[in-house]
């Protein structure tokens, strides 16, 4: 739980911190201040995922850990409320640290982005979020998922109007900077609702790929010593019987 409330408040500290950094160093570049934000946030990103993963499997978005638990958690468990929280509670005081490490006041940010091509974008962005980082742990390519993961949400960056932001704890997050990433409250919610659709559609797309994929699901996004051990203990008892 430590490792999901630090790695989601850094993640967002990242995608907020660049986003000031941005506008202060090309204030009259709009391109430039996505391009230098969704650069540091590839990097940042990347680097979380390879800093938390051992230790939490870097979920680091309430989306991933709902889909993971739906696709058949091993332990019998499920999903954690706790680990959402975390996130969520990481996510707002990442904002908060950002905006304090550039002087920013933590106010409510005033930028709306609810339209219905920045739903759809965000129902399109954690679709494939969600299909990609299931393929991986299905193919046994989870050590690719670092890169990959960061080098997808870049990319999503710039071809999704929303700018990408597939993550409800990010969402809300953000709302608490009133800055280049910030997001209104008022526009929070569709957001949210459309990473929850995009979550279902990408499980569907999921199953569609891989019908057997509920069997990795302990191994998202990358798998790390608490469920290496369960593997180790369910291999034990195999062989024991």
């Amino acid at each position: 739980m430590l490792a999901e409330l630090l790695g989601t408040g850094l993640l967002v500290t990242t995608v907020i911190g660049s986003g000031i950094a941005a506008q202060r160093l090309s204030p009259d570049d709009v391109g430039l201040q996505l391009l230098e934000n969704s650069t540091a946030t590839v990097l940042g990103l990347t680097v979380l995922i390879l800093l938390f993963g051992p230790v939490s499997g870097a979920h680091l978005n309430p989306v991933v850990s709902l889909a993971d638990w739906f696709l058949g958690r091993r332990t019998g468990q499920g999903l954690s409320l706790r680990e959402v929280g975390a996130q969520v509670v990481g996510a707002v005081g990442g904002a908060v640290l950002a905006n304090a490490m550039f002087g920013v006041a933590t106010t409510v940010s005033t930028t709306d982005r609810a339209t219905p091509g920045h739903f759809l974008a965000e129902v399109v962005a954690t679709t494939f979020l969600v299909a990609l980082v299931f393929a991986l742990a299905r193919s046994g390519r989870g050590a690719l998922a670092a890169p990959a993961v960061g080098a997808y949400i870049g990319a999503a960056y710039w071809f999704t109007s929303s700018t990408s932001f597939a993550n409800p704890a990010v969402t809300v997050g953000r709302v608490f900077s009133d800055t280049f990433a910030g997001i209104a409250p008022a526009s929070a919610p569709a957001f949210v609702a459309a990473q929850l659709v995009g979550l279902a559609v990408g499980v569907a797309v999921t199953l569609g790929l891989y019908p057997d994929v509920g069997a990795s699901a302990d191994d998202v996004v990358i798998p790390h010593p608490g469920e290496l051990s369960d593997h180790a203990a369910t291999s034990s008892t195999d062989r024991s019987h």
